[in-house]
Parts: C-alpha cells; sequence; structure tokens
C-alpha cells in the first residue's frame, strides 16, 4: 500500500521510512495535468461545434436565409431589425417605396439618439418625390450620413454587418405580386452585399443640408446659408432646375440666381465648374 501511495506521487521515501506528501504537492501536479486535459478537451469541442453550424448552414438555407412574404412584414422585419440594432445601418433607398416610405420610418430617429450610425444612399428620383427630401433634410441633421446617386441596383438594408434584408423580385416583374424578400445572415452573400454597398457610397454624392463655419476664422467656410449648400447637392447629384426648385420651394429663376451667385463665390463661370469646386472645398 505504502509503495502504491509512492508511485501515485501521494507519498515520499527515504531508505525504508515512508512520509506523507503535503496535498499541494501531491494533488498540485495531478490537477494541472486534469486541467490540461479539460482545456484541450473544450477547444475541441468549440471546434466541433463551428463545424456543425457550418455543415448545418449548408445543409439548411433556413439557417441562412430566411423568406419574407408581404408588405406588412417585411415593414414589421424592418422596424424589428432597426429596433435591435447596437452600432451601423446601411441604407440603399430607390424611388417608389417597396414596404417603407422615410416619412414613416420613425424608428430611424430613435436609432439615432441612442447612437446607432445610418449610413443611406438615395435613388435621384426619389428626392424629387413630394416630401421625401424634407424627410432626408431631417434625418441628417439629427446624424444620418446621406449621399445619393442617380441609379441603385437593388433595395437593401444591412444591420451591423450581421443581417441584410433584399428584397427577392425585380421591381419589373412584381406586378401585383406581393414583395418577397430574404433575410440574410452572416455569409458569403452578406459579404458580397457588404462590398456593393461600399463600391457605391464610395461613388455617391453626399448631401449636405448645414453650415460649414471655419474653426479658425469662425466664418461660413463656403454657401452663406443651408439652403445652399442642398441645392449645391441637389446640383452635383443631377436634378434639373425645375425639380431643385419644387424641393426648395422657390422658382426656376431663383435657382439659377443662387447658382450664379455661387459661381462668382466659386470664382467660376460654368454649372461643371462649380460642382468641381464645391466637391474640392468640402462644400457638400
Amino acid at each position: 500500500m505504502l509503495k502504491s501511495l509512492h508511485v501515485k506521487g501521494l507519498a515520499g521515501v527515504e531508505g525504508a521510512v515512508f512520509r506523507a506528501l503535503p496535498p499541494d504537492v501531491a494533488l498540485g501536479d495531478a490537477l494541472l495535468r486534469r486541467q490540461s486535459v479539460l482545456d484541450q478537451a473544450r477547444q475541441a469541442m468549440a471546434a466541433l461545434s463551428e463545424e456543425y453550424r457550418a455543415q448545418a448552414r449548408r445543409r439548411n438555407a433556413d439557417h441562412l436565409v430566411e423568406v419574407i412574404v408581404g408588405r406588412a412584414a417585411l415593414r414589421e422585419r424592418l422596424r424589428d431589425v432597426q429596433n435591435a440594432a447596437r452600432d451601423q445601418i446601411l441604407w440603399f433607398c430607390k424611388a417608389n417605396p417597396l414596404a417603407m416610405a422615410g416619412t414613416e420610418n420613425t424608428e430611424e430617429s430613435a436609432a439615432l439618439a441612442r447612437g446607432v450610425q445610418y449610413l443611406a444612399v438615395y435613388e435621384r428620383a426619389l428626392l424629387e418625390a413630394p416630401g421625401e427630401l424634407a424627410s432626408i433634410s431631417d434625418s441628417i441633421r439629427a446624424g444620418e450620413e446621406a449621399r445619393t446617386l442617380p441609379m441603385l441596383p437593388v433595395r437593401l438594408a444591412i444591420v451591423d454587418r450581421a443581417t441584410a434584408i433584399c428584397p427577392l423580385v425585380p421591381d419589373d416583374d412584381r406586378g401585383l405580386v406581393e414583395p418577397t424578400a430574404a433575410l440574410i445572415r452572416r455569409s458569403e452573400l452578406l459579404d458580397a452585399l457588404l462590398a456593393l454597398f461600399e463600391s457605391h457610397w464610395e461613388r455617391a454624392t453626399p448631401i449636405r443640408v448645414d453650415e460649414q463655419i471655419d474653426p479658425v476664422t469662425g466664418e461660413l467656410a463656403g454657401p452663406g446659408d443651408s439652403a445652399d449648400r442642398l441645392l449645391l447637392s441637389l446640383l452635383v447629384a443631377g436634378l434639373p432646375d425645375k425639380a431643385i426648385g419644387s424641393q426648395l420651394k422657390v422658382s426656376s429663376r431663383t435657382v439659377q440666381r443662387r447658382l450664379d451667385r455661387l459661381m462668382l463665390l466659386a470664382g467660376v463661370d460654368t454649372r461643371t465648374a462649380l460642382a468641381y469646386q464645391a466637391a474640392r472645398r468640402d462644400w457638400i
């Protein structure tokens, strides 16, 4: 029995005399060995679990894509993902909203108030729709970063770079059928949608509605008021004078006079040069 205790490291021996060893010495090494085995088992279990989840996503599309059918269901899901957002929401906003107009999106103001970043790219035609530009301007003042492009490829919302919602049926083919959209979770498909958004965001024209103050002089760094800054944004976006005047609630002649004054301020004599100078001087 004494020899057995010695073999197990629980007793020491000097000659023919056996002595019990302190518990921390006798059991410490054994516990460390057991702990190492447990750590290795946990790592193996974590690797197996991740492999299982990856295989499950491949075997069952429900783990990757959820199909949403109908305007009401799509509207509710858009509200839910905004309410759950923690960091960032990315939008592609095409003309003729599918399920929710900008003026109906009350969740955005609440998300902005709790610190969620909104990056939105608006299709040019949407800026001409009644009430939309005013709603967009309010969102920009609340903290949204907005840009515009002549055309967008799809409608798209991406939340926290982890979940995306994208319609499945093109507008031209939808007809009288209820809209169908996909909710897409982390995957190669989501990575592709993120890359699509980022490429269009880089090419889009910023929409500015507020003044910029020179931090050194304390004076305006560009156009004289927020209406002029918005006018420049709409000009660079490609809207005609009539559409710009309609959004600013002024006549086309007033739009021309303001543009003439801005060209004088920029030291140029063409609208193309004005657009270039506005971008170079960070007026938009």
